[in-house]
């Protein structure tokens, strides 16, 4: 990193609010839930409970990962005392605030529990039902017992709410109160404190991918699907602050305050988790399941073989893979907003499709008959994402996400205007 002298940036108020993209909220709060209360609606009636109740999981953990990346990025920075990402680290505070209020989401949910009708997203709710369907994986579930219970799951779901919205708070009301006060005190704080955070967000993100997804199919485990949720949380959070950077001088703030230079080391960091270590997590947890060749792990991957599932893998592999690497590997696209932004907007997209990869697929209790993979596919070809209400729910969510980014970044600025390393962020430069 050098440091050169520079114009004086333009930090009056009307360059470090919210402006256009602040006056975006009522409107996105407008077609939010609407468009989330119907995908809702869709999800949750009939009888085919089951795909819509993952249909609004999916929803509900893109939303998540989205502000879970913003959170991850907030605290790492001040965890390695980063100078550099003052200029952009608002607009994340901004989008990982929304967990205050994220957990709204899971009370569905939660509803789903009370009615009895939790056995619908999770076979190991009702072990008497699991047991008249696949007696063998009710077996091998019964042994988890001890954790996978009702009781302890909500309890669960309610520390890591409790967790995430703990953290957000903390940082974000910093950084505000901060703004106010101008004490360097208030910095130093939030470096004191980052180490313990970054545990907290650590273990409650792992966790929290354990309950909500890999349990879906509560007989299959792998010890890396808490990264590779990391993997994604980075994916979606990383596209998100960068677009709304984007978005923000498009509407006429940063000018002169996010620069080329801070872009660049944003595509950085989505290069490295977005692509490359999402790569890497999804190539590792595959190659070991697979070498192993172990049934109660490849099960989990079979159905995600066959029908339309077989392409959407291969999709993964190009579109969250090889297709940015080749367009984010070099330096100048990662400088230009237009061209990072259309990287990010990708990137998104595919996290979209990764968290339906994820959610989506159930595996078929013909399974434990499996002999022949030929006519295992030949009966599953038909397979593929589907579940009632899945558009509305996920326009829905990330309109409500932005809505929320966008109503903090009205009522407070879109800098951290009196933050000790301003100074050192305005003049950044890579080398």
């Amino acid at each position: 990193m050098a440091h050169h002298d520079h114009h004086a940036p333009d930090l009056s108020a009307g360059n470090i609010g919210g402006g256009k993209f602040g006056a975006l909220a009522p409107r996105l709060f407008l077609a939010g839930w609407p468009l989330f209360a119907f995908g809702c609606w869709m999800a949750l009636r009939g009888d085919n409970i089951a795909d819509g109740a993952r249909a609004y999981l999916v929803a509900m953990v893109l939303a998540l990962a989205t502000c879970l990346g913003a959170l991850f990025f907030v605290i790492v920075q001040h965890l390695t005392r980063a100078g550099w990402s003052v200029a952009v680290r608002r607009p994340a505070e901004a989008i990982a605030q929304n967990l205050r209020w994220i957990w709204i989401l899971f009370l569905p949910i939660a509803w789903m529990g009370w009615t009895g009708k939790l056995v619908d997203l999770y076979p190991w709710a009702d072990l008497g039902v699991l047991r008249s369907i696949a007696p063998a994986e009710a077996e091998l579930v019964a042994n988890k017992a001890g954790y996978l219970n009702q009781k302890f799951f909500f309890v669960r779901s309610a520390a890591y709410f409790a967790v995430w919205a703990l953290l957000a708070n903390f940082f974000w009301s910093s950084s505000v109160r901060q703004d106010r006060t101008g004490s360097p005190s208030i910095s130093a704080r939030c470096r004191k404190w980052s180490g313990p955070a970054m545990i907290l967000f650590g273990l409650s993100t792992t966790f929290a991918s354990f309950d909500w997804i890999m349990s879906l199919s509560p007989a299959w485990f792998s010890t890396m699907f808490g990264v590779y949720f990391f993997a994604v949380c980075a994916t979606c959070g990383l596209s998100a602050v960068t677009l709304t950077c984007i978005a923000l001088q498009r509407g006429g703030q940063l000018r002169g305050i996010v620069t080329a230079e801070h872009y660049h080391d944003l595509g950085k960091l989505l290069f490295a988790f977005g692509i490359v270590f999402w790569a890497y997590i999804a190539f590792s947890q595959f190659m070991l399941i697979w070498y192993g060749n172990l049934p109660e792990e490849t099960a989990w991957f079979l159905p995600r073989q066959v029908g339309q599932w077989y392409w959407i893998s291969w999709g993964l592999l190009l579109g969250h893979f090889i297709l940015p690497f080749v367009l984010l590997i070099s330096r100048w696209p990662k400088r230009w907003p237009s061209s990072l932004a259309v990287g990010c907007a990708w990137m998104y997209l595919f996290g979209v499709v990764d968290i339906c990869y994820l959610v989506l697929p159930h595996i078929p209790h013909d399974l434990a008959e499996f002999t022949d993979y030929r006519a295992f596919a030949e009966k599953h070809a038909a397979d593929g994402p589907h579940g009632p209400g899945l558009p509305f729910l996920v326009a829905g969510a990330v309109l409500l996400v932005f809505a929320g980014t966008a109503r903090a970044l009205r009522r407070e600025q879109s800098l951290a205007s009196r933050d000790p390393s301003l100074a050192e962020s305005l003049a950044f430069e890579n080398m």
